[in-house]
């Protein structure tokens, strides 16, 4: 197995947690939030994929996919164009609503492929580039990668957790 190989299954395990999450269920249970600080699941996942697009764009060098494939205004959120959510105050949460399930899906799925093409070519050599250098030690390829990896399944696993407690209601 070389370092494609295992960033591949990280990234594709993000994927089927997104989707097990997210998958079947209606608006109200999407944007529900289990109290008035809680993050709901259409929160956490447009976090996750927001955070996943502008983080592999800019190491590919490419553009996010939020603004290449105009997701931006399908989602249409009173919120910056270039809003991630990271530092969002419990209004902000609020204000990250979808319509459908689909709406989420397809745009974690068009991140999900860019980020896996983007992946799928990597050798250890390329891991040691450096990406960020605001960061003291600068950060490379390699721990922005797992970074993403790491802060993905974490939001996702929450998404799926809000989800276990709206179905026992």
């Amino acid at each position: 197995m070389n370092v494609a190989d295992i960033l591949t299954d990280g990234y594709t395990r993000i994927r089927e947690t997104v989707h097990a999450a997210v998958e079947g269920l209606e608006p109200d249970d999407l944007n529900a939030r289990l109290d008035d600080s809680a993050n709901s699941i259409a929160w956490l996942v447009w976090h996750l994929t927001r955070v996943q697009d502008d983080h592999i764009a800019d190491a590919a060098g490419t553009e996010q996919i939020w603004f290449a494939q105009d997701w931006a205004a399908r989602f249409d959120l009173p919120l910056a164009r270039r809003s991630t959510g990271y530092g969002h105050s419990g209004k902000q949460v609020a204000a990250v609503r979808v319509g459908s399930a689909g709406l989420l899906l397809g745009y974690y799925d068009a991140v999900h492929e860019r980020s896996a093409d983007f992946i799928r070519d990597l050798d250890s050599e390329a891991l040691d580039r450096i990406v960020d250098e605001a960061w003291s030690p600068p950060v490379t390829l390699g721990v922005r990668l797992i970074s993403v990896l790491s802060d993905d399944l974490q939001h996702a696993g929450q998404a799926a957790f809000v989800r276990g407690v709206l179905e026992r209601r």
